[in-house]
């Protein structure tokens, strides 16, 4: 499933895209709730969400648009406003650990090596 870009496939990176500022909203509002519980469902929601945008493409490019809307959500919350309010703070160790944690899962979603993925050999094709 490589090639030119469709319109199925911009539509599902966008999907992905609104999936992860949803998927980010939640997790890191959950990460400041219930520290370790929270940090671990947060965790398995981003590899639910890589995975599966990386399963439904069958590219990394499926795990980039759930990254780039998880990292929207960051930046959106992170952003103190004009009045000098914020909704994330900086003090917590969660929210770092959250920080990397889904950057790592990002790339190791994005790099792997699915099935789907690998040419089938001459040997193998005969039967």
């Amino acid at each position: 499933m490589t090639g030119a870009p469709t319109v199925g496939r911009i539509a599902g990176c966008l999907g992905l895209l609104v999936l992860g500022l949803l998927t980010g909203l939640a997790g890191w509002l959950v990460v400041d709730l219930w520290f370790p519980g929270g940090l671990l469902l947060a965790l398995l929601a981003l590899l639910g969400l890589f995975l599966g945008g990386r399963l439904a493409l069958g590219t990394g490019l499926g795990v980039g648009g759930g990254a780039v809307g998880w990292f929207l959500a960051y930046v959106m919350l992170g952003v103190p406003r004009p009045e000098g309010d914020f909704l994330l703070s900086s003090s917590g160790i969660g929210m770092y650990a959250y920080l990397l944690g889904g950057t790592v899962l990002a790339v190791m979603c994005a790099t792997i090596s699915l099935p789907a993925d690998r040419p089938v050999s001459a040997a193998r094709s005969v039967k």
